[in-house]
């Protein structure tokens, strides 16, 4: 073998590594791109706990508005604010602390209930784009692989 054959076949390789190198690189990024997916789903995730929250304080603001001398404009000022807790508390009958305290504990079952919701689709989501990823990544890799010479 000569200098030169052993030149070109060092050439070759060192082609070949570089080509692997791009399409390794290119499969780390479609990994990435789910890291910055699941990043991003934990903004989502606290929406529920947000909510509540912003409602938890319209609430708190429902028996000292009753209280006042302009009651029904305080409450008819809260009742963008309650959402559909309003209709639970403001309308019908009955003691509006009983009311109010009932609403409270629906409320926050009823927004528990859409947190877990939302954390199993985030979840069913970031498995179907991991495994998408994992699939398409062993593809490139075959391709890869079955493209470059021996």
């Amino acid at each position: 073998m000569s200098m030169q054959g052993g030149l070109r076949q060092g050439g070759a390789a060192v082609e070949r590594s570089a080509a692997s190198g791009a399409w390794t690189g290119f499969l780390i990024m479609a990994f990435v791109v789910v890291g910055l997916m699941g990043g991003i789903a934990t903004f989502a995730a606290q929406i529920p706990f947000e909510r509540a929250l912003a409602r938890e304080a319209a609430l708190d603001q429902v028996l000292p508005a009753a209280s006042a001398a302009d009651a029904a404009s305080r409450l008819a000022a809260l009742r963008p604010a309650l959402g559909d807790s309003a209709d639970h508390v403001l309308g019908g009958t009955g003691d509006l602390a009983a009311k109010v305290a009932a609403e409270r504990a629906r409320m926050l079952a009823a927004f528990g209930q859409e947190a877990r919701d939302i954390g199993m689709r985030l979840r069913l989501v970031l498995a179907i784009f991991t495994l998408a990823g994992t699939v398409f990544g062993v593809a490139v890799l075959g391709i890869v692989r079955r493209s470059s010479p021996n």
